[in-house]
């Protein structure tokens, strides 16, 4: 500890007192798993924040460089295990674009389908946790409920309740199941129902507002200099969604003017901007899926997926394929030496650069706001480690 010697009141004398410096972490239940914070306090106030990674590392990457690309996918699946379709999808999109394969119409579309129903399925998850750990436990079985819905034809269409290992090199696994497009919609139909039940516990909440509202501002700088990406940025009035920035699956024409799609931003920065975010981004996804289950509906009947030789071998050279995660940017650097193994496989996930910048957010607050805060940065451990 540092030790430093402070003055207080007139006549009371040298009163000697030190810097405490608290470890919070790394088996803590308020760290959403294996993180570990060390924070430098002065009293109740945080003087410095270092976020410690790396307690969880699998050596994800160098994993990938050993296995073949149809392998590669399912641990591409898993290092956001809230978001594991969205994970698949950019690394398919990666090794298809170097292939310079043309995927199916109806295979573009259900991919986009599935990833708008993860986003939402993730962004419930921290909709129910996140006023967990401002000390409500409501919301938790209101969010879960809408979880579940979607979970449902989620495990219908792919036998997967968490790691989906639905998408393929060059579409899909197999084709949609008879009457699959209905029960989506009436669970979206369902979930849009209910949401204001949720939005309720958590938008005019006077106790979530004390909590959270002027509470761990980031400024835009503060975001470009870290990073930091999706829900977070765009909190903080950073407009940036790779799904109409750089469109990718069928994202060009669902946010193309008069489309389904747009872009959620507040200006505030603080962690109720960054709450209502989320919200506000559930229905624009249960938007966006319902667009992509009339395309579908209207659609002929045809291929899902494209023949694949027994052994995929990418052709040399590199290329780099960045995706809007419902975490934020999720990107696949990809090396190739012409072999049925990438040469190097570099993942850029969104949760260490939301995780970093409490560096810089946490120092001048109070120890009771670090909760708040940590919450509300949206990031998921094996993201970070990898």
């Amino acid at each position: 500890m540092a030790r430093r010697e402070l003055t207080v009141g007139v006549g009371a004398g040298d009163l000697a007192t030190a810097d405490m410096v608290l470890n919070i972490g790394p088996q803590h239940p308020a760290t959403h798993g294996v993180l570990r914070l060390r924070v430098t306090l002065d009293g109740e106030r945080i003087m410095a924040a270092d976020p410690i990674v790396g307690y969880m590392h699998r050596g994800a990457e160098k994993l990938f460089e050993v296995r073949d690309y149809r392998q590669i996918l399912v641990l591409a699946n898993r290092h956001d295990w809230l978001s594991a379709f969205s994970n698949e999808i950019g690394l398919a999109l990666a090794v298809e674009r170097m292939l310079g394969m043309d995927v199916p119409e109806r295979a573009t579309w259900a991919r986009t389908l599935l990833t708008e129903l993860n986003r939402v399925l993730n962004h419930l998850m921290f909709l129910g946790s996140y006023p967990l750990e401002l000390g409500a436990i409501t919301p938790i079985f209101y969010a879960f409920r809408e979880r579940e819905e979607l979970q449902a034809v989620m495990e219908e269409i792919s036998g997967g309740r968490m790691h989906y290992m639905f998408n393929r090199v060059g579409g899909l696994r197999e084709d949609i199941p008879a009457g699959w497009l209905v029960r989506v919609t009436a669970a979206i139909d369902a979930v849009r129902r209910r949401m204001p039940d949720l939005e309720s516990l958590l938008v005019g909440n006077e106790i979530v507002h004390a909590r959270t509202r002027g509470v761990g501002v980031l400024t835009p700088e503060v975001i470009h200099a870290y990073g930091v990406s999706g829900p977070i940025a765009r909190a903080s009035g950073v407009d940036v969604d790779l799904r109409r920035d750089q469109p990718y699956l069928a994202y060009a024409e669902l946010f193309a003017p008069g489309g389904a799609g747009r872009v959620v931003t507040r200006t505030e920065g603080d962690c109720l901007a960054r709450l209502e975010v989320l919200l506000e981004q559930v229905q624009v996804s249960l938007d966006l899926a319902q667009a992509c289950v009339e395309r579908l509906s209207a659609m002929p009947g045809g291929p899902i997926n494209v023949k694949l030789p027994k052994v995929v071998k990418v052709p040399e050279g590199d290329d780099y394929v960045a995706t809007e995660n419902p975490l934020g940017l999720n990107g696949y650097y990809l090396v190739s030496r012409g072999e049925k193994t990438p040469w190097r496989l570099k993942l850029r996930s969104a949760s260490f650069n939301n995780v970093a910048v409490l560096a810089e957010v946490l120092p001048g607050t109070l120890l009771a706001d670090m909760v708040a805060i940590l919450g509300s940065m949206f990031f998921v451990v094996g993201d970070i480690d990898k």
